[in-house]
């Protein structure tokens, strides 16, 4: 039976998109709504699917959704169907022909459109609150949409538009918010955070932003996401050296190192210049561990350029990395002029051997931590384990710390743990007395 008061949000993609979903939630919890995420067989009456239109298998699995549930409203098991994000703000009158089951697409930014069109309306006054998806004891922050760096492979300042910059105070009156609601750790996430400011005050102000979130009462921790090479806001890094409770940690995206793809890629950054990057970020925060993303496979990408990826990766020694086979993107700069021609085989081939080097790599840096002590998180417990985080982890893409049993511990508390063991992608620890 279809309950009306039930709304059913299925968040696709990345945490910017979960944040933009979290917002929308509370709008309608407030309305009175039932609200529920993830289900797979949904049952409310309103069913919102926010879709991610990075890459190729993104847009699949956002396609192949919206198709699913569309057979659940054919069928009346569902009474609307509204599809809302990345996918619907560029291909919005596609999917309206392709897939005409759904009530209404939304584009990424008129979300709010939804509320309407349910009757009711948008309330100003909770524009900051957000219901939260994850554990209670940690939430993402976005601090500004869209991009200004028009890399050649990437869709996203297509999809979402120009840079802007969310306000300081904006910003810090959230983390409040959260911190109130019990929130002791921040993701701080933005397409680029290097670009952090320059549109608003006409000046890069990550390290300020940062710097006045560490001193808010209740923030354990701040952990910085996606930041970009070329231009990169050196002054952050003092923070992170001086305030204990911004992470050691750095997610930034490299892509790449040979002076010709970072041409072709148009990443406004040289060889040499990447290589210094890395070292200076190892010089200024002892023991700073650094998470990139490499591409493979970009048109024109010859073996010399994947050898010299290769000896960067055994150079940097990066703690936590990922790689991918580039995916042509309708409108890009790489789909209009490069023709797409090394094979899937090989693209893929490449990120097997990234991968391999890097698998010995973290092995290495893990059992570098056995018999040290180290401050973690708990984010849930599992029949053998608690499964924890240290300052190096970021949810869901970085190792975990499987912790012993012996004694009760409290999800979202912090406690010394001692390493134990260790693996590829995973450490062992027991609790300090």
């Amino acid at each position: 039976m279809i309950k009306s008061n039930k709304v059913d949000i299925i968040t696709l993609g990345c945490s910017k998109n979960l944040v933009d979903s979290e917002q929308l939630s509370r709008q309608l919890s407030a309305l009175g709504y039932e609200m529920t995420y993830y289900d797979e067989r949904p049952k409310g009456g309103i069913v919102i699917v926010n879709t991610c239109g990075f890459i190729g298998d993104a847009k699949e699995e956002s396609v192949n959704t919206i198709l699913a549930l569309g057979e659940l409203r054919k069928k009346h098991k569902i009474s609307r169907l509204y599809v809302m994000g990345c996918l619907s703000e560029r291909y919005c009158k596609e999917l309206q022909t392709e897939i005409p089951e759904v009530d209404k697409y939304y584009g990424k930014f008129n979300w709010k459109e939804i509320l309407t069109d349910i009757g009711k309306s948008y309330n100003q006054g909770l524009a900051l609150e957000r219901d939260l998806t994850t554990p209670n004891h940690y939430a993402y922050l976005k601090i500004a949409e869209g991009c200004n760096r028009f890399c050649s492979y990437c869709a996203i300042p297509i999809i979402t538009g120009r840079y802007q910059s969310r306000p300081i105070e904006e910003i810090l009156d959230e983390v409040k918010l959260l911190v109130k609601q019990g929130v002791k750790e921040f993701q701080v996430i933005a397409q680029d955070l290097s670009y952090y400011g320059v549109d608003l005050y006409k000046e890069m102000r990550l390290a300020e932003l940062t710097q006045r979130m560490a001193d808010i009462p209740g923030v354990e921790w701040i952990r910085l996401h996606y930041a970009y090479p070329a231009q990169f806001p050196y002054d952050v890094l003092k923070v992170m050296r001086e305030r204990p409770n911004v992470c050691n940690y750095l997610d930034i995206a490299l892509q790449h190192i040979s002076d010709n793809m970072l041409s072709k890629m148009r990443r406004h950054v040289t060889k040499q210049e990447t290589y210094d990057l890395v070292s200076r970020l190892r010089d200024e925060v002892p023991g700073i561990h650094l998470r990139t993303t490499l591409l493979t496979g970009h048109p024109g990408e010859t073996e010399e350029d994947f050898e010299q990826l290769i000896e960067f990766v055994k150079w940097a020694k990066f703690e936590r990395m990922g790689a991918f086979p580039y995916s042509e993107e309708d409108g890009t700069y790489s789909a209009i002029n490069f023709k797409d021609d090394i094979p899937f085989e090989t693209k893929q081939q490449r990120v097997d051997d990234l991968m391999a080097v890097q698998q010995r790599i973290s092995r290495s840096i893990n059992e570098s931590k056995i018999n040290t002590d180290l401050k973690v998180i708990i984010d849930r417990e599992e029949s053998e384990y608690y499964i924890g985080r240290t300052e190096f982890d970021s949810p869901e893409v970085d190792p975990e710390v499987l912790i012993s049993k012996d004694k009760p511990l409290r999800i979202g508390d912090f406690y010394q743990a001692h390493i134990t063991g260790a693996e590829e992608f995973e450490l062992y620890a027991e609790i300090k007395d």
